[in-house]
Formats: structure tokens, sequence, C-alpha cells
């Protein structure tokens, strides 16, 4: 690839008061643990990530989303929040998060947090209120405890599928030692449901919401958001499950919640976010989420699964597109997250789709394939309408990490697989930032203890010090792609299909000043007539000389006509 095509204006800082900055925004996405460590102790922290904001504000991002930091015995990963106004010791404490709150804000980045209302830690004090109250207690009601079945109480009440493999009941041990109740947790052990028909799961929530936007939260990502309310019956998933009748998901009680939530959100200047983590595959039921008082987006996990293949892509974007149309919302689009297989891992597999339970060791991939594939989705997805999420070290091309030593994995989808699913935590190993051996720049001190998770001896070459000194790099790439994005802009706004595109391509204008190609026909294809704004791979020449389009790349270019009218306004100015 030549120098030349990784040129882009100059990053424009982003504007803090504009109530529409969601539509269109750069959302990063930082895993705590795994971004950078402050005080040496081998876990990331508030103070690491203080320290990098330069280095997301020069890449270009309007937001950071941050994985739980609050409370929490780490059962998972700090989605089993045990406290959501104090922060994890092991990140730092209320105070910090404040600065970095309004450090972030003065260099043009907004602060997303994130927000787990389908559970609590077992080590939240409701929770244990509820274990020493016994059953029948108004303790107990914030939860769902239930007492098992047969004679002696050791059935579980219902029959429910976890995310997370495994059962969805654990029985209690009473204080005289006896079996005690059941209670449900849709994924771990540690991670008891509520009760969302009670009013004080209702009221408590509203409240934390007001804690962090009363502290500068932009806005709020809501985990696993259609899960809320249950069935009150308990019932069994029926063979065929029609629209608002399963037991445990995407039930319509659910829709007043997050109208309250959208109520408190509204009283607060600007524009305060509800993003929604939103698993739901009748599309026409997810957008019922982003009606105007209700949520204001939520993430495309469609687009993420489908394979690298352009029917498959289109008809994501098609269907997405259709359904955020009546309802006024912006698409998100996002490649991975802290809970999905790296994209250049997961495009350089025979089966380069995603599903949660058909993760296995020893899965063959293609690295070269899966990073040029992984470079073309960058600016595919940066190129389409609505906002852009990028999970941490997307933009350096790290690979998953495979080989984790199985006593040293943590992720709870590991263990309750029976060991069958290599979990999470290769997508979280911490991130590579100087130097030539582990732990690369992670952490800072004089003395750093191991990172939490074991880095590969091959990232040095993924470092964020050798990248920006590459023009070829992943992350100048996403740099580049960046600022020409907000150049443009390329956020919300119009989007119409190239018809006579070479098949097996997916392109598109953005109005008339812009266009995107990816070819993914497996041969090189012509490349359209314009200026090369940007390229994912080196352009290759056809016999007539023509420039072309290699297999897994994607183009960025000003269309003939908008370029040569550009190019007669910049001869009249001088």
């Amino acid at each position: 690839m030549d120098a030349d095509v990784l040129t882009a204006p100059e990053r424009v800082s982003p504007p803090t008061t504009d109530p529409q900055w969601w539509r269109s925004a750069v959302i990063y996405e930082i895993y705590v643990r795994s971004f950078a460590d402050g005080d040496g102790d081998g876990t990331g922290d508030l103070a690491g990530v203080r320290s990098r904001l330069p280095y997301l504000r020069d890449l270009g991002v309007d937001a950071i989303w941050f994985t739980p930091w609050y409370a929490s015995p780490l059962a998972d990963g700090g989605y089993d929040v045990s406290d959501y106004r104090a922060i994890h010791p092991d990140f730092g404490d209320l105070s910090e998060a404040e600065a970095l709150i309004r450090e972030a804000l003065a260099l043009g980045i907004r602060t997303i947090i994130d927000v787990v209302p389908n559970h609590v830690s077992d080590r939240h004090a409701w929770f244990q209120a509820a274990l020493a109250a016994g059953p029948g207690s108004p303790e107990r009601e914030r939860f769902w405890f239930r007492d098992g079945t047969g004679p002696a109480g050791d059935g579980i009440p219902t029959h429910w599928v976890s995310p997370f493999a495994g059962d969805t009941w654990t029985r209690t041990t009473s204080p005289d030692g006896t079996p005690g109740q059941w209670y449900l947790h849709l994924f771990a052990k540690e991670q008891p449901d509520l009760n969302w028909n009670h009013p004080d799961v209702r009221r408590e929530h509203e409240e934390i919401l007001r804690f962090w936007f009363d502290r500068g939260a932009a806005g709020v990502r809501i985990d696993s958001a259609a899960l809320l309310v249950k069935d009150p019956e308990l019932r069994e998933v029926p063979d065929v499950v029609g629209p608002g009748e399963h037991p445990t998901e995407d039930r319509d009680e659910i829709h007043d919640i997050y109208r309250g939530w959208r109520a408190v959100a509204d009283t607060y200047p600007g524009t305060r976010v509800l993003v929604g983590e939103l698993w739901v595959p009748d599309i026409d039921r997810f957008v019922q989420y982003l009606r105007p008082d209700e949520l204001h987006t939520a993430f495309n996990f469609d687009f993420l699964a489908r394979p690298w293949d352009a029917a498959e892509l289109r008809a994501s974007i098609d269907a997405t597109l259709a359904a955020h149309a009546p309802v006024h919302a912006p698409s998100t689009w996002v490649l991975s997250n802290h809970d999905v297989t790296r994209p250049v891992t997961r495009y350089g597999r025979a089966d380069s789709s995603f599903a949660f339970l058909d993760k296995r060791f020893g899965t063959p991939t293609d690295l070269d394939l899966g990073t040029r594939r992984a470079r073309a989705a960058a600016l595919l997805t940066g190129a389409l309408p609505g906002s852009l999420y990028i999970y941490q070290g997307d933009e350096l091309g790290l690979p998953e990490v495979e080989d984790i030593p199985r006593e040293l994995l943590q992720d709870p989808m590991h263990y309750r697989s029976g060991g069958v699913d290599p979990g999470r935590d290769g997508c979280r190993v911490p991130l590579p930032w100087s130097g030539d051996l582990p732990p690369y720049g992670f952490s800072t001190g004089a003395v750093s203890a191991a990172p939490w998770l074991p880095q590969p001896a091959s990232w040095a070459r993924y470092t964020v010090q050798s990248e920006a000194a590459d023009p070829r790099s992943m992350l100048a790439l996403y740099r580049a792609a960046l600022r020409i994005r907000r150049a443009e802009p390329l956020g919300d706004g119009p989007f119409a299909w190239l018809d006579d595109a070479p098949e097996g391509t997916l392109a598109f204008r953005r109005g008339d000043a812009f266009l995107s190609i990816t070819n993914l026909a497996g041969h090189p294809v012509p490349l359209p007539a314009g200026e090369l704004l940007l390229a994912s791979d080196e352009l290759g020449q056809a016999a007539d000389g023509s420039r072309e389009l290699p297999p897994d790349s994607t183009a960025w270019l000003r269309p003939q006509q908008q370029a040569t009218e550009n190019h007669h306004q910049r001869k009249a100015r001088r």
C-alpha cells in the first residue's frame, strides 16, 4: 500500500454540545482490566486509562464505553456488580472515575458507562439480605426464589436454558444446614436475577442512572437488555415461540421499564444516550426498543455474526437500515467486543460467522487472510450510516489469543461448558503499548507484576509504538479512516447502493461526494473512477493501466464528477 493512500485531512476536534452527537459517534470500548495498568499490579485501572486519553483523542473517537468498573467479586469480569456507587478497588475509586470523565470531556470525548440490570452479584447487599431473611420475606421478593419440585423439593423450578450453558437455578442452604429454596440465575450462579416486577428494583436502577448522569456520564450501555422481565408463572419455553411469548426474553412488559429510563435521561441537558445490548433476532421486535420514548440506539449484532460474504452482509445491511428507518433511529455497526472472537481470527476461518455456542479449541485460522478481511471490514463499517463501535485492540489488528494455558483461563463460559468452549479470555488479553517483551508497556512503574492474562511473545509487532511508526499498519488505517469519516462526514445520513457494481462487491454512495467499495468476489475488480481517499490494501493495475481493487479489500473514493468539480474549485481559488 502506498503511503499516500493513508493521507487524510487533519482531525477536527469533536463538538461537546451537539444533542445529535450519538447518531454518528465513533465509540471505543474499554475493558478496564486490559487497557492500561497505571500502578504496576498487572491489572488495568482508571489511572492507566487517564494516562492514555491522548491516544484515544489522536485515534479520533467521540466517546468511550467502559465495561463495568464497579465494586464486584469479578466472578464474570465485573458483570456481577455488588455496588453501583463504588469503583472496584483494583481500578481506582469514585473520585478517579469522576476525574476521568472530566478529563476525557476536556479532550472532546464523552463517557458511556455499563449498567447490568438483569442481575447483581450474590455479594450484593440485597441478595445477602434475602438469604438471611428466608422464604416468604420481602427481601426475597426482589429476586426469583422458588421452592423446588418433587416431594423433597429437589427438582429445579424450570428447565430454562442459560446463555452461559449450564444450570439456571441454584439451591440455597438454610441456616440449619438443610436444603432451602432455589434462586434463578440466567448466567452464572454468582449472578442472581432481579425481579423487575418489584418497585424497589425499578426505583433503584433509575437512581443509579441519576447517580452517574450527575457525575457527567453521557450515557449508559445496557447489558442483556432484552432479558429483564420473566414470566411470573415460570412457564417453560414453548415449542413454537410467538412474539413476546418467551418466558425470559423480549417480553412486551420490558418496554415500560425503558420508557421510565428514557424519562430520567431526558431530564438532563444535552443527550444522555441509552444503548441496548439486544440479541433479538426478529428485526421488527428489535426496533420496538428504539421508539422515540425508549432507547436511543442498540447494538447491531446481526451484522457482526454474518460470514464474510457479499450477499450475507448486504442482506444484513438492507434489513438493518429498513427496520431502523420507520423509527428514525441510527444503526450501529460493530465488528467485535469483549465477548466475541476478534475479527482478524474470525475472518480467517473457513466459517467466518460467529455464534457463541460454536466456539471450540483448535479451530484453524489463516491470520494473513483474516487481517486483510479485517482491514476491509474496518472501512466497510466505517462508511455505513449511523454510529461505529470499536473494541480496544481491533485498531491494532490483534488476533484472538488461543494458547492461554487452561489453568489461567478465568471466563465462566469456559467452565460452565465443561471445558469445551475456550471462553472469552482470548479477546481480553491486555493491550501491548510499547517495547519488545511482555508486558509491552501495559504496566508502568519501576517494578511491574505480570499482566492478569499472559500476552503472547509474538506481540511486539502489534504495539502502539510499533504501529504508529508504520504507515501501512492497522493503526494507521484506523486513524486515517476516522479522520476522513469526520471530515466527510460519514455518520448518520444518506445511503444508496451503486447499481452497476461488479458482482461480489458491496459498493455504495454516501451522498454525492463519497463512494465505498468492498471486494468479496475472490478476484480483482475494476475500481470506479474517482479520487482515491483511502484503501485497505495496495491497488492493482489491469493490462490497460486502469486501477483494480484486490480481493478482500475496501476503497473509499471521491466520485469522478465530484472530484473534477473539487479540482476546478481549487484551481479557481489559486
